[in-house]
């Protein structure tokens, strides 16, 4: 898994990315987690786990056009790559492994 890793934090934005779909940006993202967790997250948080997922090519972003509402600035959408959804699959796979374990030595005792 080495270079796919995923901190707890990064996991829940690439999950909260798909499930946002086509409207995963900056906002969506934070209330997405807000919503699910009941964790508050800062913006600048958010934007650094945004950046290091930019960087290790997990997600892309391209902006969307500039509307009046917004004073004329363009929102940042966000996707996962297909390199993102597989460091997602490890971990999944990573997890289950040790709930399986788990499960079995439960019912064992």
């Amino acid at each position: 898994m080495k270079g796919t890793y995923l901190g707890e934090f990064q996991e829940l934005v690439l999950l909260s990315i798909l499930v946002l779909a086509e409207e995963a940006y900056g906002v969506s993202i934070q209330e997405e987690i807000n919503q699910k967790t009941g964790r508050s997250i800062s913006r600048g948080a958010l934007h650094s786990a945004l950046t290091r997922l930019e960087d290790k090519d997990f997600i892309r972003s391209q902006f969307g056009e500039a509307t009046p509402e917004r004073g004329g600035r363009r929102k940042k959408y966000y996707q996962i790559t297909n390199l993102g959804q597989k460091s997602l699959d490890e971990a999944k796979a990573i997890r289950e492994e040790y709930y399986s374990t788990i499960q079995l030595k439960t019912q064992n005792t």
